[in-house]
């Protein structure tokens, strides 16, 4: 009997790894709710192409286009400290900073595939990797 034909690993891959699909992060500032709660730390899938695509539908998008950061981040962050739900309404009372902060994170970990970002210490000039998302509150 013949042996099924595998592929050949590729020169100096690394085992498979799981492919993560979900990275935590801390706003910067913090969504302000109704009731006063501030909501920092929070999680945001990868982006599907339906998620990019759909949101050039809506008539918001159309009357101005920057309406699309609103809609895309909506759709991907998938948890934002107790809130039940993200809708566009809360991406919308965000502030400046942290929509800035979460359209960069959704840039590195859609187009750069990473949440990383390489850094260099004033004091000393050590080069070294951190986790954009931030870890703790305080964190970066």
């Amino acid at each position: 009997m013949l042996a099924e034909p595998r592929a050949a690993p590729r020169p100096g891959a690394e085992p498979s790894a799981p492919l993560r699909t979900e990275f935590a992060f801390v706003l910067p500032r913090g969504y302000v709710d109704e009731q006063g709660v501030v909501h920092r730390d929070g999680l945001m899938r990868l982006a599907t192409a339906r998620d990019e695509i759909q949101p050039i539908r809506d008539p918001r998008v159309r009357e101005n286009e920057a309406y699309l950061t609103v809609i895309l981040l909506s759709r991907v962050i998938t948890r934002l400290g107790t809130l039940p739900q993200i809708n566009p309404g809360i991406v919308e009372g965000m502030f400046a900073s942290d929509l800035a902060f979460l359209q960069d994170l959704y840039r590195r970990i859609n187009q750069d595939g990473t949440s990383q970002a390489a850094v260099t210490c004033p004091a000393c000039k050590h080069e070294f990797a951190v986790e954009i998302g931030g870890g703790s509150p305080g964190g970066s």
